[in-house]
């Protein structure tokens, strides 16, 4: 950020902090109909550090819905959100923390949360419908709990 940021420069790192926060969202309630208000239609991701799958964004969506299916309760956070963008502003480079505790079971009885935590770190871009991301890269770096016996995280 330069020494005497624009209104223009706020605008567009405020609108990147809400795109962050809509994937959060969007993955964690299945709200699969924002994904167009999320990714570019040519956006790719690598969510191997996981145990999922890379290639076109909407194919990993589809995988991880999969994968949180038997995971209910998702409380996902981004936060520590760094954005350089390229010159021109049309663009930029950003990483942030995610950490992405997960459920099941019933609240006080037989509940079985884990947690995921890590960085996203992404390409985004502007459009004419706002900032989208064009490349994400999901490093996950810390697990707490265990998997259940016998889950298998699906292809």
């Amino acid at each position: 950020m330069s020494d005497d940021p624009t209104l223009a420069e706020h605008a567009d790192r405020l609108a990147i902090h809400e795109l962050m926060y809509r994937y959060a969202k969007m993955v964690d309630f299945r709200e699969w109909k924002l994904f167009d208000r999320v990714f570019a239609p040519d956006a790719v991701c690598d969510y191997r550090s996981s145990g999922g799958i890379q290639g076109p964004a909407r194919a990993v969506m589809d995988w991880l819905d999969r994968a949180l299916a038997p995971w209910p309760t998702n409380l996902h956070f981004v936060t520590n959100l760094s954005i350089d963008f390229e010159p021109g502003r049309g663009a930029a480079s950003t990483t942030c923390y995610f950490l992405g505790p997960m459920a099941r079971g019933e609240m006080g009885k037989d509940q079985l949360v884990i947690s995921s935590s890590g960085l996203y770190v992404d390409r985004v871009r502007r459009t004419p419908e706002g900032w989208r991301i064009v490349e994400r890269e999901m490093r996950m770096t810390i697990m707490q709990g265990q998997l259940p016996p016998g889950y298998v995280i699906p292809d």
